[in-house]
């Protein structure tokens, strides 16, 4: 949750240089007693408690932004309560009409067609009609939050070399394709279907803004590999400006010492930026 007279280090300078460096901390008690690295399922709403907080501030305009750390899907599930991520629980709370997750880092912006899902699950998820709202929804943010003119998006296949004519499936033919050509007929620059094992080419991606990939392990081990660390979550689409780490919550680690900050200050930099776009 940041308030920018908190958190713009050259708003703050012009006003009250004594809040530069500090961290106004809301508090909100813990259910249960907590130890770090393990997971207690009494405490599963309170992480969605802080949530609701965090949203309700940024819908009201106490907050310009919010940027979250890890959460543990699994564990708020064991609560009995359904929870797929943060991406769908934000767009149910904001009621926005369509999100879209994208990751940014190492000089690629790679945003998912399809999020959470089995793999066996995703050709069923793939729909002309919402491949062309997310295309909508990210045009859109590139200008309005990043200030790109004509943001140009490529658009990966979803099988093998793109289908290779309908021989390894007929969703890039049937689904895909229709979907980029309504995006360019609505005035969006998107090319493809693509083949996913050449869009992220380095000639390739330099000419584009955006890459989108039809589902999460096709198009983020890429974008992790050159930005693992340093890379930022951004969910597309919601009235306000939401950053996240690029990492899960690392259990094996927590309480040790050695968890890596860098991905989560990245967001909060990102957050920054974003919303001072707006």
């Amino acid at each position: 949750m940041l308030a920018r007279e908190k958190f713009d280090a050259e708003v703050v300078a012009i006003g009250d240089r004594s809040l530069l460096g500090s961290l106004n901390v809301e508090h909100v008690p813990l259910r249960a007693a907590r130890t770090a690295g393990k997971l207690d399922p009494a405490n599963s709403r309170y992480v969605l408690e802080i949530l609701d907080r965090a949203i309700d501030g940024c819908l009201s305009g106490r907050y310009d932004a919010m940027v979250t750390a890890p959460v543990q899907k699994s564990v708020i599930n064991d609560a009995g309560i359904a929870f797929t991520g943060h991406t769908e629980y934000l767009a149910e709370r904001t009621r926005a009409p369509h999100v879209v997750m994208m990751l940014v880092g190492g000089g690629l912006r790679v945003a998912l067609a399809t999020t959470h899902l089995a793999l066996a699950d995703v050709p069923k998820a793939i729909r002309t009609e919402e491949l062309v709202r997310s295309l909508r929804v990210i045009d859109a943010d590139l200008r309005k939050r990043m200030r790109i003119a004509r943001p140009r998006i490529l658009v990966a296949g979803l099988n093998p070399h793109s289908g290779e004519s309908g021989h390894f499936g007929r969703e890039d033919i049937d689904l895909i394709e229709p979907a980029v050509q309504a995006a360019q007929r609505a005035g969006i620059d998107a090319l493809g279907p693509l083949p996913a094992d050449t869009i992220f080419v380095p000639e390739r991606v330099k000419q584009a803004d955006c890459v989108l990939a039809m589902y999460h392990d096709q198009g983020l081990p890429v974008l992790k590999y050159a930005s693992f660390g340093k890379g930022v979550n951004v969910t597309l689409g919601l009235p306000f400006v939401r950053t996240s780490v690029d990492h899960g919550t690392a259990l094996d680690i927590a309480g040790t010492g050695r968890a890596d900050p860098g991905s989560l200050i990245e967001a909060v930099k990102l957050a920054v930026e974003l919303a001072s776009a707006a």
